[in-house]
């Protein structure tokens, strides 16, 4: 899964998001625009030797509007610090037992995926900490993923409230295309090894 990542997001066939993403073993990185670049949302984490999040920076600008937010792995909680409009707010969420933190990449929910499949599970429900690409604020939500096949090839995420994602992965564990529950397709554009030059 270690490589360097471009997803195109369509909606209808309209291109509305481009998200591109760079993993190697203790650290992920990447963003998500809009075509016209006025929306954003970057995300810089740093990994245990586990592949696990223990320290996540984000930011979301739109327009001349922006909002960071840095939170840590501390036992059972992610703390964080989220600032915006010159104030600056303390923010708590639980973390589940196996410490799941999703900082909304797709990127983020392979690495989820790769842990259970890891755990040779078919099925997982847990609490993840989720952080909102819009307000950049954690909280933790109970979440089910399911293996849709035998190959494990073909996985759906499901909430409580009845929202469902599906995705469809490669031999290697990489996300190849994924389905939201508002219906927009993201799909792998380009996959980059570490250390291959770039044609």
């Amino acid at each position: 899964m270690i490589g360097e990542y471009r997803y195109e997001i369509r909606d209808g066939g309209a291109l509305i998001a481009v998200e591109e993403s760079r993993l190697d073993a203790a650290r992920l990185a990447g963003v998500r625009r809009t075509p016209d670049g006025a929306n954003r949302h970057e995300v810089a984490a740093e990994l245990d030797r586990d592949g696990l999040i223990t320290r996540i920076e984000l930011r979301y600008t739109r327009g001349p509007f922006a909002r960071s937010a840095i939170y840590e792995r501390s036992e059972e909680i992610l703390r964080g610090t989220l600032s915006g409009m010159a104030a600056r707010d303390a923010v708590m969420a639980k973390l589940g037992r196996y410490r799941e933190i999703d900082g909304d990449l797709i990127v983020c929910k392979a690495l989820i995926i790769a842990h259970i499949r890891a755990r040779g599970q078919a099925r997982w429900t847990g609490r993840v900490a989720v952080i909102d690409p819009a307000t950049l604020v954690a909280s933790s939500r109970k979440l089910t993923f399911i293996r849709l096949d035998a190959e494990g090839r073909r996985w759906a995420l499901e909430t409580l409230i009845g929202d469902r994602e599906e995705f469809d992965l490669d031999a290697d564990g990489r996300i190849v295309k994924r389905r939201d529950a508002r219906g927009a397709v993201s799909t792998l554009a380009e996959f980059h090894p570490l250390g291959e030059p770039k044609l």
